[in-house]
């Protein structure tokens, strides 16, 4: 049996699959990887796509939306005795070669419990600019605002070889293109289904990095990102999901007392973040952070196990302050 899976989870994505489907084919060892397709309960002609234009691949069928989490939940359970699984957005485009680096890593670097290539835009230029959904590598800052090597907040930097080198520690990988070892994401307990999208990857992350495990970024692989296929930047479905689940990551993962001391933090600066929407007549996003707050307080008793370590103090770039770096200090780059 073939020691990777690369799952793809569709909902909706037709076109996307028509556009990126084959570059992943093309661009993925088949000795070493299947490539399957999990619908995610899709209303548009997807499953005509998959078994007219893709009949050979492997395809997972799902009767409703579950979600980004729950639907990979459901296509790892179903995609049995894969030793590593690829969590792979449907609007990424595969160069050849992508693999490789990223498996052999693995098999070298027991330690190592999850791996993702740098992310570059896909571009119509020869440009190569870091895609905002993952850079080349994640982190938290104190107050757990996620930021990246080679972006911050809506700040991108072109790749020109300043993150490359040696694999290095990163506290989260992109949920675009993130290889896992299979039996460790059942371990940490798989994407967490209540967050149903957006920022769940960071959370699986933050419970790998909890069982001791590491999470590296390999520069020598690459893949190119489209970036907004399901929920455009702006939408205020995506600022409701991101602000919601951003509290009750922080809720979940940290220890009890500490959580609840940057929780009023983190409250704070939503609260400027609601009146920053509202100066701007965004209407759509200051109703989605109201919302946001007041969910979180609905959904925070299901989480009643905090870990007794505090990994926001425990690595070095997680104690800066992005907020301030970047609109007080000016400072762009990672």
């Amino acid at each position: 049996m073939k020691p990777v899976a690369v799952i793809i989870l569709n909902w909706n994505g037709a076109n996307l699959l028509r556009r990126y489907l084959p570059t992943v084919l093309a661009g993925t060892s088949a000795d070493l990887a299947d490539v399957i397709v999990a619908d995610n309960g899709s209303t548009d002609d997807s499953r005509q796509v998959l078994e007219h234009e893709f009949s050979t691949i492997k395809t997972l069928y799902f009767d409703q939306n579950y979600g980004f989490a729950e639907g990979y939940n459901r296509a790892i359970a179903q995609a049995e005795g894969y030793r590593y699984t690829v969590l792979l957005n449907s609007d990424v485009r595969t160069p050849a070669g992508w693999l490789e680096p990223l498996y052999h890593y693995c098999e070298a670097h027991p330690e190592v419990g999850a791996v993702m290539p740098k992310l570059w835009q896909d571009r119509d230029d020869d440009r190569q600019v870091f895609e905002y959904a993952g850079a080349a590598g994640g982190f938290l800052d104190k107050h757990g605002y996620p930021y990246c090597r080679g972006r911050i907040f809506d700040t991108l930097e072109d790749d020109r070889g300043q993150y490359d080198g040696e694999p290095a520690d990163i506290f989260w990988a992109t949920g675009a293109c993130l290889m896992v070892r299979t039996a460790l994401y059942e371990q940490a307990g798989g994407l967490d289904k209540d967050f149903f999208a957006h920022m769940e990857e960071i959370d699986l992350c933050w419970r790998i990095l909890l069982t001791g495990s590491k999470i590296r970024v390999v520069p020598e692989s690459h893949v190119y990102h489209l970036g907004g296929g399901s929920l455009p930047q702006g939408n205020p479905r995506k600022t409701y999901l991101n602000f919601r689940n951003s509290l009750l990551l922080l809720h979940k993962n940290l220890p009890q007392r500490e959580g609840k001391r940057l929780l009023i933090v983190r409250r704070l600066y939503d609260t400027l973040a609601f009146f920053m929407a509202l100066a701007k007549l965004h209407g759509g996003d200051a109703k989605a952070i109201l919302r946001a707050h007041r969910d979180f307080r609905k959904m925070r008793g299901n989480y009643t196990s905090h870990p007794s370590q505090n990994l926001l103090k425990v690595i070095p770039e997680c104690r800066r302050n992005i907020v301030v770096d970047y609109y007080l200090r000016r400072r762009r780059t990672f």
